[in-house]
C-alpha cells in the first residue's frame, strides 16, 4: 500500500488530496467498505474522466467536506472529481505508476473542496496537479525527508492555521 498528499492552490478553490493506493488484493476490502459505506453529506462515487470512461487505476472519490448545497455538490461531482480522474490516470501514462496499476490496483482518493469554491476551472486543475502530485509521492521512497521534516516542524501551518511564532 503506498500514500500520498499533495495541496495546490489558494484559497475556496484549492485541492487537498490524500490518496490510497496499491495492490486490489491489499484494498480490496477497503476500497468495498468505503464505497458501500456512504454517510449523510459523504458519497463516495468511482471517479471518471468521462461517462463510460473510468479513471485508471479504478479511483473511489470519498468527499471530505460534508456536501452542503447544489453549488458544493456540482464543484465535487463535476470539476473536482474529473481532476482526480485526470491526474490519477495521468500518473499512470506517465509511468508515475508502474503498468500493473492499471488493472490490478486500487485507488481511494480523499478529496477536500472548500463550500465556498466558486471557479470550475481552477478547481479542475488543482485537483488533477494535487492527485498526480500525491501519485508521485506516494511511490517516492523517502518521501518528505528527514530535512523537509525538520523545516516542516520549524515551520508548522497549514490554510486553516498557523501557531503563533516565539
Amino acid at each position: 500500500m503506498f500514500l500520498g498528499e499533495a495541496f495546490e492552490g489558494g484559497g475556496a478553490n484549492a485541492a487537498h488530496i490524500n490518496l490510497i493506493l496499491g495492490p486490489k488484493s491489499e484494498l480490496g476490502g477497503a476500497y468495498a467498505l468505503a464505497a458501500a459505506s456512504p454517510a449523510p453529506g459523504h458519497i463516495p462515487f468511482q471517479a471518471v474522466l468521462k461517462p463510460n470512461v473510468p479513471a485508471k487505476p479504478t479511483t473511489l472519490f470519498v468527499a471530505k467536506a460534508v456536501l452542503r448545497d447544489e453549488a458544493h455538490e456540482r464543484m465535487t461531482w463535476g470539476p473536482a472529481q474529473a481532476g482526480v480522474a485526470a491526474g490519477i490516470t495521468q500518473a499512470l501514462l506517465d509511468h508515475v505508476l508502474p503498468p500493473e496499476a492499471a488493472d490490478d490496483w486500487l485507488a481511494i482518493a480523499l478529496v477536500w473542496v472548500d463550500w465556498t469554491a466558486d471557479d470550475a476551472e481552477t478547481v479542475y486543475a488543482n485537483n488533477r496537479l494535487a492527485t498526480f502530485t500525491a501519485a508521485q509521492r506516494a511511490l517516492q521512497s523517502g518521501w518528505p525527508s528527514r530535512d523537509e521534516l525538520v523545516a516542516g516542524l520549524a515551520d508548522v501551518g497549514n490554510p486553516f492555521f498557523t501557531p503563533a511564532r516565539k
